[in-house]
């Protein structure tokens, strides 16, 4: 398998671990957005979060929930983003699922993605479509 994240889990490509257990590893991003920045993914491939079983997704936040405070506590840092690309539309380089915990610093110029609004009748629309899928 060419995952470089199943890489880094056997061990066949160095980097920083920050957490192992059984399920999920968590490693430094080699491109961090800010110092801490952390990936936290199964150990087990699996390209998408529709394909997760529950029980390793819930590990995956258990984990994430634990870094996140090691961050406030061990960082400083007042607060912290979460992220999930999923899938090439969203962002997804890695097509294996992971979180993204960036450290976060009050005005530090990382910005949420643009917001607009939905026009006359829209959002009825999109949340019957949704909604039929539910």
């Amino acid at each position: 398998m060419d995952c470089i994240f199943c890489k880094i889990i056997n061990e066949d490509v160095p980097s920083y671990k920050v957490y192992e257990d059984d399920k999920v590893i968590a490693f430094f991003d080699i491109l961090p957005f800010s110092p801490g920045h952390t990936i936290v993914a199964p150990k087990h491939h699996v390209a998408d979060i529709e394909n997760i079983e529950e029980k390793d997704l819930m590990a995956m936040i258990a984990v994430v929930k634990k870094i996140g405070k090691a961050m406030l506590d061990g960082l400083g840092v007042k607060g912290y983003s979460v992220y999930l690309d999923n899938k090439s539309a969203a962002n997804q380089h890695v097509p294996h699922v992971h979180f993204h915990i960036v450290p976060r610093a009050e005005g530090d110029g990382l910005e949420r993605w643009p917001q607009s609004g939905y026009g006359d009748g829209d959002a009825e629309f999109y949340l019957r479509k949704l909604t039929k899928e539910l």
